[in-house]
This record gives C-alpha cells, sequence and structure tokens, in this order.
C-alpha cells in the first residue's frame, strides 16, 4: 500500500493542492477567511517554537496555516484520536500549512514513554509527517510540552507582576465551596488581595520546593462571579513532587492544562487550535490568558484562536482511557493492541488500512454538533478501499473432506490437476492481475455447510443428486455421504463430471446453479484464523451509567483451524486477503509466521450485524 504524501511537503498554490481540498465544513471556512483577510500574513518564524523576541528574529512564515495534533502521552490512541489527527493534519495539508506532533506532557504522573513511541508511530501509521516546509519527511522530532516549562513559569511570574494571578492558599474543600455554582456566584480568597511582590515570593518558594503538595496554587485572578464557572479564577499552577520523564526532578511545580495548552499554541505560531467541544467552555480562557501575554510583550500577535468541532461518538465502542485500560488490566482483552480495540494500533492488527481510517473521517465530516456514527460507516470503508486491493484466495473455515469417487478412473490414480484464478478480479486499469496456483484431486476441503443430505427450499449447494462447480476447478456431482457412530458426516461423497475444467472449452457444457469454494487436501495449508466481531453487544455500553463490563460480546472472538490455498501461504504479516465468500482478512501483524500462519477477519463481505 502507498503512503500518501507527507502532510507538511506539498506546497500551498499547487494543481495537487487544490485538487487535495474537500467538501467545505466550518473549519474549512474559518481557515478560508483568514487566508483571505490576511489574518495571519505577518506571522515570522524563527525556525522553532518560542516568545515574541525569538520569532521577531525569524523569516516571513512560509506556512499559511499552522495547525498542531497535542496528545497527553498517557494511553495509547484511539480511532476519536485518528480523527482529530486527520482533521489536523489534513487541514495543514490542503492549506499549504504545518500540522505539529506536540506531547501534553505536562502531567508527570500518569505519562510514559512507550505511550510517546506509540504515538509516533500511530501518526505515521496514519501517512503524516510533522516536518517544517522545506524539511525532508520525517526529519523533525515532535514537539514537547515539557520544554516549554521556563516559558510557563516566567509567563507566571509575568501574571502576578501584573496583578493578574495570586497564590491561594485554601484547602482544596474552600475552594471548591467559594468557587460557588451555575445559581450562585463565587467568593473571593482571602489571600486574592494579597500584593503582587507578597505573591510572587509565596510563588518562588511553592517552585523552591518550600511548600507541600496541595498546600498552595497559582490562581488567575479573573472574575469570581463570571457566569463562566472557568473563568471564577482557575488555578494554573499546583504544587506535584513528581519525576518527570522529559524534565526529571527539575521541577516540583506543575502548570495546568488549561495553562500549558494556549501558550504552546502561542509559542509554536499556530494559528487555528482545533479541540474538541468539551474544551468550548474554556475557551474564554484561552482568549484571555492570550491577550495578557500579547499585552505584556511575551507572545508574538497575532494569537492563536481555538475552534472546537464535534467527537466522534462511535456506537459499539467505548473510548474512554480509563475503561480501555480496565479492559486491558482485567484481561478482558489481550492487551492493547487486541484486534476487537478501538485502539489505533488495534485497529491496524484487526487489518484496518490508513486509507480506509483517513476515508471514514473524511466521510463522517466536521460539525459542531454531537451525533452518533453507526460502526458499520467505518466497516464499510475498509471493505471499499480492500476491494481493489486485497488479494483473493479460497478458505474453508468448518472443512469436512469431498471425495470424488471417479477421480482415480476419470483422471487416473494420484493425478493432480492443476488449477489456477486471478488474484484480483477487477484490477486497475492497465494493471494485470497476479494468478494464483493450486491442485485439484480425489479429495478437496469443503465447508461442512456446503453440503445437505436433505435440503431446505432453495438450497443450490451440494446434496445427492445435485451438481455444483468447485470453483476454478470441475462441476461435480453429489451421490451422498458417509458418517460415523454418531451420525456426524465424516466425508461427502460426489464424482467429478470430465471435461468441465474452468477455462477450457467445456467449461460451459454442464449448466449449474452455484459455485463453492474449496481447497485441496492434497496442498491445502492449516492455518489459525480468529474470526473477530465486535467487542460489544450492545451500541452504547457505557451510556447513562451502565456497567459497560456487562454488555461484553461473549462471541467477539471465535478461533478456527482452517484450511487455506497455497497462495496463502506465502502471506507475511500484515498482507490483506478477501477470503472468498467470507470476508476480508489480515495475516496477523504479531503472531503470523509462514510456520504457523495466523489470519484476523478484518471484516465481513457484507454488514450482517444484527441481521
Amino acid at each position: 500500500m502507498s503512503t500518501p504524501t507527507p502532510a507538511n511537503t506539498q506546497p500551498a498554490g499547487t494543481a495537487a493542492a487544490l485538487e487535495a481540498v474537500k467538501p467545505s465544513n466550518f473549519l474549512r471556512q474559518i481557515i478560508e477567511s483568514d487566508l483571505e483577510k490576511g489574518t495571519y500574513a505577518t506571522r515570522r518564524w524563527a525556525g522553532s517554537p518560542g516568545d515574541a523576541a525569538h520569532h521577531a528574529k525569524g523569516e516571513p512564515d512560509p506556512a499559511k496555516i499552522r495547525t498542531r495534533f497535542p496528545p497527553e502521552p498517557n494511553g495509547y490512541l484511539h480511532v476519536g484520536h485518528a480523527k482529530s489527527i486527520c482533521i489536523n493534519f489534513g487541514l495543514a495539508r490542503d492549506y499549504g500549512g504545518v500540522c505539529h506532533l506536540r506531547f501534553d506532557d505536562t502531567n508527570p504522573e500518569k505519562e510514559d514513554t512507550e505511550y510517546v513511541n506509540s504515538i509516533i508511530d500511530a501518526v505515521k501509521w496514519l501517512g503524516f509527517d510533522w516536518a517544517q516546509l522545506g524539511q525532508a519527511p520525517g526529519s523533525a522530532a515532535p514537539y514537547q510540552a515539557s520544554d516549554y516549562f521556563d516559558f510557563m513559569y516566567r509567563a507566571a511570574e509575568h501574571l502576578i507582576e501584573a496583578g493578574h494571578a495570586y497564590v491561594d492558599e485554601q484547602t482544596p474543600e474552600e475552594m471548591r465551596v467559594n468557587r460557588g455554582d451555575f445559581g450562585k456566584p463565587g467568593v473571593n480568597s482571602p489571600f486574592r488581595s494579597r500584593t503582587p511582590a507578597e505573591n510572587l515570593a509565596r510563588f518562588r518558594e511553592m517552585r523552591d520546593g518550600k511548600l507541600a503538595d496541595g498546600a498552595a496554587v497559582l490562581r488567575a485572578k479573573i472574575d469570581m462571579a463570571s457566569p463562566n464557572i472557568n473563568m471564577r479564577d482557575p488555578a494554573i499552577y499546583r504544587i506535584r513532587r513528581a519525576t518527570h520523564h522529559n524534565t526529571g526532578d527539575a521541577w516540583c511545580i506543575y502548570p495546568m492544562y488549561t495553562f500549558a495548552h494556549p501558550i504552546e499554541d502561542a509559542l509554536e505560531q499556530i494559528t487555528h487550535s482545533i479541540c474538541t467541544l468539551e474544551f468550548e467552555d474554556q475557551r474564554p480562557f484561552y482568549d484571555w490568558l492570550m491577550d495578557r501575554l500579547c499585552e505584556g510583550g511575551l507572545l508574538a500577535a497575532p494569537a492563536p484562536k481555538q475552534y472546537e468541532f464535534a467527537r466522534l461518538n462511535l456506537t459499539y465502542v467505548i473510548t474512554s482511557k480509563r475503561k480501555l485500560a480496565q479492559l486491558v488490566n482485567e484481561g478482558k482483552v489481550n492487551g492493547w493492541d487486541d484486534p476487537r480495540m478501538p485502539t489505533i494500533v488495534g485497529l491496524r492488527r484487526r487489518g484496518y488500512t490508513p486509507a480506509a481510517i483517513q476515508m471514514f473521517a473524511e466521510r463522517i465530516g466536521v460539525t459542531k454538533s454531537d451525533s452518533w456514527i453507526d460502526y458499520s460507516t467505518l466497516e464499510g470503508c475498509l471493505r471499499e478501499d480492500l476491494e481493489a486491493k486485497a488479494h483473493r484466495g479460497m478458505a474453508v473455515l468448518d472443512p469436512v473432506k469431498l471425495v470424488l469417487t471417479n477421480w482415480d478412473e476419470v483422471m487416473g490414480p494420484g493425478h493432480l490437476e492443476p488449477c489456477q484464478l486471478p488474484a484480483l478480479p477487477h484490477p486497475p486499469e492497465g494493471v494485470e492481475s497476479p494468478v494464483r496456483h493450486f491442485t485439484i484431486g480425489k479429495e478437496v476441503w469443503i465447508e461442512r455447510e456446503d453440503f445437505a443430505e436433505v435440503p431446505p427450499k432453495g438450497y443450490k449447494r451440494l446434496f445427492p443428486g445435485n451438481k455444483v462447480r468447485l470453483k476454478g476447478g470441475y462441476v461435480i456431482e453429489c451421490t451422498g455421504c458417509n458418517k460415523d457412530a454418531n451420525g456426524v458426516i465424516t466425508e461427502v461423497l460426489a464424482t467429478v463430471v470430465p471435461d468441465t475444467k474452468s477455462g477450457t472449452p467445456g467449461a460451459d457444457s454442464v449448466k449449474v446453479k452455484a459455485a463453492i469454494t474449496w481447497v485441496g487436501v492434497a496442498d491445502g495449508v492449516n492455518a489459525e484464523v480468529r474470526m473477530y466481531d465486535r467487542l460489544f453487544s450492545d451500541a452504547h455500553p457505557d451510556a447513562g451509567g451502565k456497567n459497560f463490563l456487562e454488555s461484553l460480546n461473549p462471541n467477539s472472538l471465535k478461533v478456527v483451524t482452517a484450511i487455506v490455498e497455497p497462495s496463502l501461504a506465502n502471506a507475511k504479516p500484515d498482507d490483506k486477503f478477501q477470503f472468498e465468500r467470507h470476508g476480508y482478512f489480515v495475516a496477523d501483524r504479531v503472531d503470523h509466521t509462514a510456520e504457523k500462519p495466523v489470519f484476523n477477519l478484518a471484516v465481513g463481505l457484507k454488514d450482517s450485524w444484527g441481521k
């Protein structure tokens, strides 16, 4: 599969860039309006993040816009993050800009380099790159919020000196009560009237480790009567003695996310800070902080602006990191990359492709109102992507032996007849399909459901007296079956009709109403096949306070020993196939080997859930 052009390597204004522009949405309209008005045309870029003085030394910014994807490295990314990645990197690509990958690592207690590496891998796998314009793809390191801690501290001291922040030493319970609620304004802290000099001295004592964890916080001084509770003097720094994975023990105070995030955007000269709707109430503080720091000359104007879109709500899926971790920790799934998980690593192992996920993100669109997307939409995108790409192959998942009783008489004792079929029935124009080779002999494997001793009405497959075609092979006529002592069918019996091999002049001499898939006993290969289904049987497994564990689908995984045609024995991990009549499968990227093939069901040939 080809890798999409990295998001930051396509020059603005080229034909390719213009063709890449997708159907409009409110974010595109905002960006196009800003470009037309030249809102950010005066920005400069010094080649790296920095304050106003740093960027003043730079050149006019070659990026028309700058977006960012800022995950906190405290877990594995999921399908909701994939939507955000596609939006932010896609907009940068389409409008001649740059999208930054930035780790919002301001919480030292929950972050880990394992998650950092998994996030980098996920973004690259989806086909995006965060290199600056003019840099080679893959040449840039991601940004880290923790690299900006020095500036954040400087910004906090500036707010204190300007009278816009104070150290509060109320207990957490006192602060909660005095904050008020939606029907009652807040009450000023008794520490709110301290002088800037007093606050600055106390804040430096926080920094120097002279106060205990939780003994004090630094709060912005805004308005305790604001109707927006987020503007009632929000905390912007807290004391937290914890070793940080990047800065070690250099700090015992850490900035709050709502304070750090706007500053990170501004230092990186982000133009459009795109986030999900739950941050909408935080936008006034975002703007307030930007105004204060631009007024003080610490940050370059114009400041970034925040815009919110509806997060992805996907049926039969949970995206809570806490609940996903619970599934892993309690052994309900086999790790973060279990193919039933909605994590990007799980989707990848399930057989999803970057193209399918990008198609999904584009198809569901970008809106400002919450709605539910049916899981079948995601599955449909994978089918659509794999239809023209996945090589075909025959696999028998519930095998029973079919014996052609006249084979030796017609074809010769022990004869194996070579057969072939195209690997791609509908190859792209100008591309010749590869050919898959296999043999047919006296014994073949067929699906147990393809024989009925007493056929139901409308049944067209094997039953005594009926003829079918073995796909790519011969027409056969069923004569009966053998059973064991318990009445279980052990062999289906049939005779081969001579001169009816597919692809030969006599192939159509006998008309049949059905063709069935099969695998030769002589060259079939045993394989473990993992039949995955949706992890939850409830479309909304955690809605309304429900215990999501009670909605686990007991049939979400069934492992069978199948027999596959020899062409599939050459599969490499992560190769995708269509097992004819069954669905799309992928060679497991962890467990599959040539000696022990393992295939995962990615998606069925059609949506049959609940039908």
